[in-house]
């Protein structure tokens, strides 16, 4: 593993290698990019459409270096299906529209002042468990989708579970050359096959599909209470965002905040949010599957992440494809999640290793503590609509505390600042 060739953000990729690697990273991510809009209960086409535009987007106005494949995002779900249930979702579409525009906004007053900041309010006690949160709140997802939480287990899931995950884990460490970059895709293709022959999966919408078939484009209406239940989601997703930026530079060797910049990759993120509301689609967002198939592979290559969200428009064309994709159960997602989440999770303990965090201080101990039992507690705060919890809540709570101690700092009320290295 240690052995393994990187393949940076900039480095070109073989076709017979782009092609695989790019299907990878299109299929890490279609669990919630097929679960989201059937929560909404739309037709996927749309929605793998524009999660391929918008990562096209992000990669060139992040000028292609920072690698991020935006899929379908969870933020939104909740508010969306109370706007949805008392106007319909065109409203929901317009919420969406202006929450892209806000967040905007905020990439041009980060342009403007500067992401130094971030060092204030999240220094690495504080992010390094921020960032293992965003994987370790998504294992009970996993383990759902994986159907070890039903109350009935059945057994099928769990073979089918098993044999995804077991294929993910040893293959990333037996496998060589060619077979070493694509274990996910390797893993989902022996986790069908069990699938198959364990008789969960259902080819009749696949034979009633059409061969081309064109997304379903929706124009949004604004309403300003609509707007006003969905808009506090905008503190989820920029909290989520700088979350994914800090864990993907810490992954590929760089820093992402300063090059190509926050507000590049923010404004990228939300506009393309905003474009997805205006032609009917749901809003998105970095993904951390995705992270982790970077981390997994070590293949950080922009060009493999745009095969990916070129392959995800074609697809949302190709009707009996995008049915084919449906059919993937929701054990072998689970699978995959399993592995990939708990990579997210080590990449946070990654950060604490990296910065040297000296736990001896009475600061970097109260941030880390405080900050891991907020975000795995279950603790909600409810503002309207919006339930702040899990890895966000955690996030505040630790700019919070972060930036109360540099203010005790400054007023030198603190008992360990003269152990300050920095």
């Amino acid at each position: 593993m240690e052995n393994r060739k990187i393949i940076q953000v900039e480095e070109k990729v073989p076709p017979k290698l782009l092609i695989p690697l790019s299907i990878q990273h299109m299929f890490a991510m279609f669990g919630a990019s097929v679960l989201v809009p059937s929560l909404f209960g739309m037709n996927p086409a749309i929605v793998l459409f524009m999660n391929g535009i918008g990562t096209l987007l992000f990669i060139l106005i992040t000028k292609g270096k920072a690698p991020a494949y935006l899929g379908s995002s969870f933020a939104f779900i909740a508010p969306s299906l109370v706007v949805m249930s008392k106007f319909g979702y065109e409203y929901a579409l317009g919420g969406f529209v202006v929450v892209g525009l806000c967040g905007c906004v905020l990439s041009l007053i980060i342009y403007k002042f500067g992401s130094d900041w971030i060092d204030v309010v999240l220094p690495s006690a504080a992010m390094g468990p921020v960032v293992a949160l965003i994987g370790l709140e998504l294992s009970g997802t996993a383990a759902k989708n994986a159907g070890l939480l039903d109350e009935k287990i059945q057994t099928e899931s769990v073979i089918v579970f098993l044999v995804t995950l077991g294929v993910a884990v040893f293959g990333s460490v037996v496998f060589r050359k060619f077979l070493s970059v694509i274990p996910i895709l390797i893993a989902i293709l022996a986790g069908y096959v069990a699938a198959i022959l364990c008789g969960i999966v259902d080819f009749t919408p696949v034979a009633e599909a059409s061969f081309f078939s064109l997304p379903n484009f929706t124009t949004p209406k604004f309403n300003v209470e609509a707007i006003l239940i969905i808009l506090p989601v905008i503190l989820v997703v920029a909290s989520e965002h700088i979350g994914h930026q800090i864990v993907t530079g810490k992954i590929i060797g760089r820093d992402l905040i300063k090059n190509p910049g926050l507000h590049r990759s923010m404004f990228a993120d939300n506009f393309s949010t905003m474009l997805s509301g205006f032609i009917g689609s749901v809003p998105t967002t970095t993904y951390g599957e995705n992270i982790g198939v970077m981390a997994m592979t070590k293949v950080y290559s922009v060009y493999v992440i745009g095969g990916a969200a070129v392959l995800s428009i074609v697809c949302s064309f190709i009707g009996k494809l995008t049915a084919l994709i449906q059919t993937i159960p929701s054990p072998i997602i689970g699978g995959i999640s399993f592995l990939l989440y708990g990579m997210i999770g080590t990449s946070g303990i990654r950060i604490l290793v990296d910065g040297k965090v000296d736990y001896s201080r009475s600061r970097n101990m109260a941030l880390t503590s405080v900050i891991f039992v907020t975000g795995l507690s279950g603790i909600k705060i409810s503002i309207g609509e919006i339930e702040l919890t899990g890895m966000v809540l955690a996030c505040i709570v630790g700019m919070i505390l972060s930036l109360i101690f540099y203010v005790l700092d400054k007023l030198k009320l603190t008992n360990d600042r003269e152990q300050e290295i920095e």
